[in-house]
């Protein structure tokens, strides 16, 4: 059986042999383990939220174990460490530089929970120090990020899933193949909205000293240097530009993917149309937009995206959801269920699709983790949301905070990187670091 270490090994081998991602798959069949009853040894970057609920659902798997913990907050770190010693009787090693925890030869797999503006470097240099990574949404806070994101996995050939966990949810799925059968008829739009209160967040708050233990230099990583304000940082870092793209980018790249999924789209919208602004809370702290619409054009039909920060009611009686507008009726969807809403036909006096209602069983999220620890086994590159995918939406989310705020009717060149005729959206695709961070040559 092969180690850990000639793992490591062979696989620079064959990177320095320059063999594809898919020569890789085929030369690893099968995870290894690492001795110590081949368990998975993880590392968690980015200890609150996401990042330890997607730890906790990997701990559900008898052959896991988490070994290092990295924050940059020692309060949080010191917290999470103990309350995993206490679960699992094992205590990790911590750290504050996720830099040096990548350094573990032992580590297998790392869960990227940091705010986005972090996931690029973080994701580049655990596919460089050959990890496979579980990978929070956005993917990046830059659609050149994105792709560099893209190019780590494919050259480093590490097995990667996106946490849009919703790709691996049985009434998700169970409605993709509703739109598949024809049976809601021709679909010409699917509008998508998401209202909620944290989108508004509050009124300003003056600067303030670093709190005590929280190394905020770090925290700010690449993003340009500004004063710590808590506003910023914890829980609300996603309402500012340097590190989040707002409700667009939170929920957009959940909802925007279950369309394009639905719609079977792989590739970038003909045109993008979008206008957002401070309308509903203008005083409040964030520079995301608390109102915004967007508009994507394609061949065959429109799809839409609206919120309205601060307010949680929304169509269909949902602060959030999908409406797929076909000509036998519409199609509802959010988390919880999906349902049918036929179209009448007056004159057969009947409805032109069956009234239906598929519940959810909630279960997105531990299958999510299960489908990447099964592929990561396997050596198998198609996980439940690739790294593919998450740059897609991720992607289609970003263009539409670009044409809001730059007020365009926006075309994407994907394979050029760059818009059509549009020097001043050119600007937001790709980010300047802050010394030294250096953006990622992959």
């Amino acid at each position: 059986m092969e180690t850990r270490r000639q793992f490591l090994k062979t696989s620079a081998t064959v990177l320095a042999a320059g063999v594809t991602s898919s020569t890789w798959g085929n030369t690893l069949l099968n995870f290894q383990g690492n001795g110590a009853n081949d368990k998975i040894r993880v590392g968690l970057i980015g200890c609150r939220n996401m990042g330890w609920a997607n730890l906790s659902d990997f701990l559900l798997h008898k052959d896991v174990e988490c070994i290092a913990l990295c924050d940059i907050d020692r309060n949080i770190l010191n917290e999470k460490a103990a309350e995993l010693e206490k679960t699992t009787q094992r205590k990790p090693q911590l750290f504050s530089d996720y830099r040096r925890m990548l350094e573990i030869k032992e580590l297998d797999v790392v869960i990227i929970g940091t705010p986005d503006h972090w996931h690029c470097l973080q994701f580049t240099d655990a596919c460089s120090a050959g990890k496979d990574v579980y990978v929070e949404k956005p993917i990046a806070n830059y659609i050149a990020e994105c792709d560099a994101m893209v190019n780590a996995a494919r050259r480093y050939g590490r097995v990667a899933i996106v946490g849009q966990q919703q790709r691996s949810g049985n009434h998700w799925k169970a409605m993709v193949d509703y739109l598949k059968s024809g049976k809601l008829g021709t679909i010409a739009s699917a509008d998508i909205w998401a209202n909620f209160n944290y989108g508004a967040l509050s009124l300003p708050v003056p600067n303030t000293a670093v709190p005590e233990g929280v190394d905020y230099d770090m925290w700010q990583g690449p993003a340009q240097e500004r004063p710590f304000n808590k506003q910023h940082f914890h829980g609300s870092w996603r309402m500012f530009w340097a590190y989040g793209g707002g409700l667009m980018t939170d929920w957009g790249v959940h909802l925007l993917d279950m369309v394009l999924w639905g719609m079977d789209i792989k590739r970038m919208p003909q045109r993008i149309v979008g206008l957002g602004g401070k309308f509903a809370y203008p005083e409040n702290c964030p520079e995301t937009f608390d109102t915004q619409k967007v508009v994507y054009e394609f061949d065959s039909f429109l799809m839409s995206w609206s919120h309205v920060g601060g307010t949680e009611t929304g169509p269909y009686n949902r602060n959030y959801g999908i409406a797929f507008k076909g000509t036998n009726g519409t199609l509802v969807a959010n988390r919880d269920n999906w349902e049918i809403i036929p179209e009448w036909d007056n004159a057969k006096k009947l409805n032109k699709a069956e009234v239906i209602k598929v519940e959810a069983d909630f279960q997105d999220h531990k299958d999510h983790v299960s489908n990447f620890l099964e592929c990561m086994k396997n050596r198998h590159f198609e996980t439940a949301c690739t790294i593919e995918n998450g740059s897609l939406c991720a992607k289609y989310a970003h263009l539409g905070n670009i044409a809001a705020r730059t007020g365009s009717a926006l075309v994407y060149d994907d394979f050029n990187q760059c818009f059509i005729n549009n020097a001043e959206a050119d600007k937001y695709l790709r980010p300047s670091y802050r010394s030294p961070w250096k953006f990622p040559n992959t």
